[in-house]
């Protein structure tokens, strides 16, 4: 969760409009590991607590349909590193093949126990091993596919400075993206010219105004909304 040396970073996130975030985190340096003993803690607290609960949604995911339990897709997360995140399988066997890397609403790929558990986040409980292999944090901005991060600007390249979130504001308040973009023609092209530049305004936002406390209101606002069944 320590910010790199700034000679250290990739060379390619060595520019003037990371630089600006990076010196905002820089002085942040004891919430950032406030934060880590945080993720730290509560991830294994959640994982032993939970453990009940994942073997049982296993068990349905199983018999609901065919293939794996979890969904491993690489993704993306500080300093470019890629790493296969653990999520619960809510589509069909190989859904990445035979559509967008995006879940539009009423996605048909969607089985039936993915829909209650993308309802309520429950496909993000693996996401607890994510954080124990310090690849991502409880808050931070959400992991993308390594096509979606080459087309990001220089600017929103700073959010690679921190291990990705399970939740972010961006998440919380874009909460429509499926259903924006149910009807669109091409989803990739909507997303990342449309889409996805709204979201890294919240992201980075989040950067410019980092504490450990609004990172725990997050957290709350993200319970809120999932209690008040919101699509997040």
């Amino acid at each position: 969760m320590l910010l790199r040396r700034w000679e250290e970073m990739p060379v390619w996130m060595q520019k003037s409009e990371v630089r600006e975030y990076y010196e905002i985190l820089q002085k942040h340096r004891g919430s950032l590991v406030i934060k880590k003993i945080f993720d730290i803690v509560v991830a294994i607290l959640l994982a032993t607590i939970l453990f009940p609960v994942m073997i049982f949604l296993a068990v349905f995911i199983k018999i609901d349909s065919q293939g794996p339990v979890f969904y491993r897709q690489e993704r993306i997360t500080a300093y470019g590193k890629t790493f296969k995140i653990h999520k619960f399988r809510t589509m069909v066997n190989h859904a990445d093949q035979i559509g967008t890397a995006i879940t539009v609403e009423r996605d048909d790929r969607v089985t039936r126990i993915g829909r209650i558990l993308r309802k309520y986040r429950l496909d993000e409980i693996p996401q607890l091993i994510d954080i124990l292999e310090g690849n991502m944090s409880f808050v931070g901005t959400r992991p993308e596919v390594a096509k979606y991060v080459k087309t990001y600007t220089p600017e929103m390249w700073a959010t690679l400075l921190l291990p990705a979130g399970i939740t972010s504001d961006a998440s919380i308040r874009y909460k429509d993206e499926a259903n924006l973009l149910k009807d669109a023609s091409d989803v990739d092209k909507i997303y990342t010219e449309q889409v996805l530049p709204e979201k890294m305004k919240y992201n980075l936002d989040a950067l410019r105004r980092f504490s450990f406390f609004r990172e725990v209101k997050t957290m709350f606002g993200t319970l809120a909304a999932v209690m008040r069944q919101d699509k997040i």
